[in-house]
């Protein structure tokens, strides 16, 4: 081989290695980047919150250490996880109910624009009402107890839903509805293999929105009309000025809401594969 055929190799090797750029760090090393990052936030966090909140009255405040403390004790006399049990019973029933309801609603509303134009401004005007303002009339109109709280819970998560399903139904391409119904299908086969497949994107963004409404839900229905679950909890240590014993509650809540988050992405990644990386 000539000296001009190598020079020309090596210039194209280098000129491919330019366009191609360094290698891409591997899958494990950036999940191990990531993780890594997170822990370094949540230890100067935790040390920050040590060191100021032990700086302070406990009446307003608290540190990581009282907090443990106080949650041991909680887990011992098992107060915490009888509330815990509560508030998911609670949580689950309604978001279920509101999962069921938001969907049929939603894909009504996205199919059909003349129901969508006669009712649309009904859910505006509801989603629009702040739910405070009608917790007296939820009261008379279930009481102090459960059904309460699950009505709470739905009139909460449910709006998401409904939105955001009836948006993706409203964005699906009118070409893939003009192969149905060249292909002469159903309206039910039709909701089945196009519109439901072409709005789950969307749909599964409103039900991650739904499940952080639904925990708000859980907690204020237990705030005002309940005497169990997490909510009650806050309420009792709040009374009593227990910032510590406060904070237990208020941090299974948060761990709560990122543990469902997290599942449901892992749930629209089973589910998605062909729109999700």
């Amino acid at each position: 081989m000539s000296d001009n055929a190598v020079l020309v190799q090596s210039t194209d090797r280098s000129s491919a290695q330019e366009v191609e750029g360094p290698p891409e760090p591997s899958r494990t090393r950036r999940v191990g980047v990531i993780w890594g990052g997170r822990a370094v936030v949540a230890a100067v966090l935790l040390i920050g919150w040590q060191l100021i909140g032990s700086t302070v009255s406990p009446l307003y405040m608290s540190y990581p250490t009282a907090v443990a403390r106080a949650a041991k004790k909680e887990v011992s006399s098992g107060e915490l996880f009888s509330a815990l049990g509560s508030s998911m019973q609670t949580l689950l029933v309604g978001f279920l109910i509101s999962i069921i309801i938001g969907l049929v609603i939603g894909l009504v509303l996205g199919r059909y624009r003349l129901v969508s134009a006669w009712t649309e401004w009904i859910l505006n005007a509801l989603y629009a009402t702040p739910l405070i303002a009608v917790l007296p009339l939820v009261i008379v109109w279930f009481g102090l107890g459960y059904n309460a709280k699950l009505f709470i819970v739905v009139a909460l998560a449910v709006f998401p839903i409904i939105i955001n399903t009836a948006s993706g139904v409203r964005e699906i391409d009118d070409a893939f509805l003009d192969v149905g119904r060249a292909f002469v299908r159903s309206e039910s086969a039709t909701f089945r293999k196009i519109i439901l497949p072409g709005a789950l994107p969307y749909i599964m963004t409103g039900v991650r929105l739904a499940v952080g409404r639904a925990l708000i839900g859980v907690v204020v229905s237990e705030f005002f009309t309940g005497i169990s679950g997490l909510g009650a909890m806050i309420v009792k240590y709040g009374n009593n000025f227990d910032t510590a014993g406060l904070f237990v509650p208020v941090i299974v809540l948060m761990l709560l809401g990122v543990l469902l988050t997290a599942l449901l992405r892992a749930a629209e990644k089973t589910t998605m594969r062909w729109k999700v990386r």
